[in-house]
């Protein structure tokens, strides 16, 4: 498209430059080539971008041009976002049924439905409008499936799911699987085994969400296990029976939720950090990585370390922990002065 044409899809101020010129791509600014438009936050940057090979730059409103013709706008990385969003490559499956996959009974497909190469769709599934599966993904019994959603291959969709519009499932996610809960009985022998507690809940996806490969959320005990509207979980993410993952809540990597959590709208986990089950995470809240969660987190909270607390008071400890060497050192210096004077002290009372 043209520079003019991208201004316009991007809601920008296009600002000196030829509107008519050719943009071939959009890059970030180490690897912007020819004909690319490039992005910065602020006018320091600015230079640095004049500098590259650039077509053209996304810019904060106020910037001022020097070399190159600037987008303008009031949030540069978001447009740089769509810009990116406007370029990249589709990997859309042709309309229809693979002649490989299987399809089971009273299965439903609305318009425009894709199922890739060996993928299984079980019996009373229903997938709306232009909902893609790519190949070797299971979609099991009874799971329902929003308009423009995309399973990606090697996913398995446990029966009974409920997944909403436009979320995107990546590679090798396993959703609905049985809870971790057992109980204990003692056999005739006085040895205890472990009896595995079924989980006969489900699991409920809302609209425009986005999960990583490798995710796992089990399905709910009796009820449902429910992942808020526009919440993103990373790679690796697990989350535990009858969660309740508020609206647009951000999860990295290797984050570990226990069972029957309940986490508000807007929370941030950073990677690695868990939380201890039957807890109650507030809205807004945010989790160090590996912060280890074993109370409650109120509204807006920071927390960080293991075991979380609030960020002042965990920045203070660890700033006490470089001390500890020191402290250390004086400890044993102490000691070794108190028991010569206790030693004179004896020597002088014989």
């Amino acid at each position: 498209m043209t520079l003019r044409e991208l201004a316009e899809a991007l809601g920008a101020e296009l600002v000196s430059g030829d509107a008519g010129a050719e943009v071939l791509g959009v890059a970030g600014l180490d690897d912007v080539g020819v004909g690319q438009v490039t992005y910065v936050d602020d006018q320091r940057r600015l230079a640095a971008a004049e500098a590259t090979a650039a077509l053209a730059v996304i810019a904060p409103a106020h910037c001022l041009p020097q070399t190159k013709p600037l987008l303008r706008v009031s949030n540069p990385r978001l447009a740089f976002a769509r810009a990116l969003a406007t370029f990249a490559p589709t990997d859309r499956l042709p309309v229809g049924v693979h002649p490989t996959a299987v399809i089971g009974e009273g299965v439903v497909m609305g318009e425009g439905a894709a199922i890739g190469a060996q993928a299984v769709v079980r019996d009373g599934a229903r997938l709306g409008a232009r909902v893609q599966v790519h190949s070797l993904a299971m979609v099991g019994k009874r799971v329902s499936i929003g308009d423009d959603t995309t399973i990606y291959s090697h996913v398995t969709l446990y029966d009974g799911a409920k997944l909403g519009s436009r979320v995107v499932v990546h590679g090798g996610s396993v959703i609905g699987s049985a809870g971790f809960g057992y109980v204990e009985e003692e056999g005739p022998d006085g040895q205890v085994r472990l009896v595995h507690i079924p989980h006969i809940g489900t699991v409920v996806i809302e609209d425009d969400v986005e999960i990583g490969a490798g995710v796992t959320i089990d399905r709910g005990t009796t009820g449902a296990t429910v992942i808020g509207q526009g919440s993103k979980l990373d790679n690796l993410v697990h989350i535990g029976h009858n969660v309740k993952l508020g609206r647009n809540c951000l999860l990295a990597g290797q984050v570990g939720i226990s069972g029957s959590v309940t986490i508000g709208d807007g929370v941030v986990l950073a990677g690695q950090a868990g939380a201890a089950d039957h807890l109650t995470i507030g809205k807004g809240a945010k989790a160090g990585a590996r912060a280890a969660i074993t109370r409650d987190v109120p509204d807006g909270a920071v927390v960080l370390g293991t075991p979380a607390r609030p960020m002042r008071e965990q920045l203070r400890i660890e700033a006490a922990l470089g001390k500890l060497p020191e402290l250390v050192r004086k400890v044993r210096e102490l000691t070794n002065r108190l028991a010569a004077l206790e030693a004179q002290s004896k020597e002088k009372g014989r």
